[in-house]
């Protein structure tokens, strides 16, 4: 993981604040750390992750899956623009009609490890351990499917999530979109459960690595972009954001059984009290080899 971004802050957006809120914790909110699922924490999409078993167990056909290789192809080249993302969100949608939402469970539950595990990037792993460690909640923010996405976030130790909701009805998909977490659905997603739970968003963290996601990496007090697409770094660089690299994808409970030293260089990313908080963090770790 590599910090590619001058570290020099915002001192009214980012590292004045936490240090006043770490000097006086009992006057300000909680905090949470807040990630993008896929190119950010997890090295494809989530929702091509699965598209093998959907098509063994009979819910898409050849063309559908050669369709969703070319979406993530590109994904993975450039990521997605607005207009992409609202392309893909209409045909996923529809795609989906008629599914039956406890087999697209099964299914998700049964090939989690199997498809997902070895995808988790070694330094997501250690910056999600190294918040838990501080006392943050981690929630997963995920434009993919609600249930794709939490259990995902539930292997992960996340608290909370936030994905897409679809409208079900005699337990089958209708194709209509209940909830799109995407954009500002994002932030909505986020402040709904930052009043829930007692966030200062002043104090949280964001990770993305998709321009789509500036509205949430905005709404907090410490943004960072993650694997930028293109646009992100540009508007990254012209915000004075930190831009981490994470290219290293193993297998989540080897990465948590032994943490590395990245924990320590993801967390100096994000300014002086980060570093002070995550070189503790690291001590922890270390002692628990």
């Amino acid at each position: 993981m590599t910090a590619e971004d001058d570290q020099t802050t915002d001192p009214d957006h980012r590292a004045g604040t936490a240090t006043t809120a770490d000097s006086a914790p009992s006057r300000r909110g909680r905090v949470a750390a807040f990630f993008d699922l896929d190119k950010t924490v997890i090295a494809k999409s989530s929702t091509f992750v699965f598209s093998k078993p959907f098509f063994a167990q009979g819910l898409l056909n050849r063309r559908a899956v050669l369709e969703s290789s070319y979406a993530h192809f590109l994904f993975l080249l450039s990521g997605a623009d607005h207009d992409q993302m609202e392309r893909m969100r209409e045909h996923l949608t529809k795609m989906c009609a008629g599914w039956d939402v406890e087999q697209v469970k099964s299914i998700v539950a049964e090939t989690l490890h199997e498809l997902v595990d070895p995808l988790i990037y070694a330094e997501a792993a250690d910056l999600i351990a190294d918040h838990k460690i501080r006392g943050h909640d981690v929630v997963i923010v995920s434009a993919s499917g609600e249930e794709m996405v939490g259990p995902i976030a539930e292997v992960l130790g996340a608290s909370h999530t936030a994905a897409t909701r679809m409208v079900v009805e005699d337990g089958k998909y209708t194709g209509e979109v209940e909830f799109y977490c995407y954009g500002e659905g994002k932030v909505e997603a986020i402040e709904k459960l930052a009043a829930a739970e007692g966030y200062d968003l002043s104090r949280c963290y964001a990770y993305s690595d998709s321009v789509t996601d500036l509205p949430m990496l905005g709404a907090v007090g410490h943004p960072t972009a993650v694997n930028p697409d293109r646009n992100l770094r540009r508007e990254a660089t012209a915000r004075g954001w930190p831009v981490l690299t994470f290219s290293n994808p193993v297998s989540l409970w080897a990465r948590f059984q032994s943490p590395s030293s990245t924990t320590l260089a993801a967390t100096a990313a994000v300014g002086l009290s980060a570093v002070l908080a995550g070189a503790i963090s690291y001590r922890l770790l270390r002692r628990r080899r």
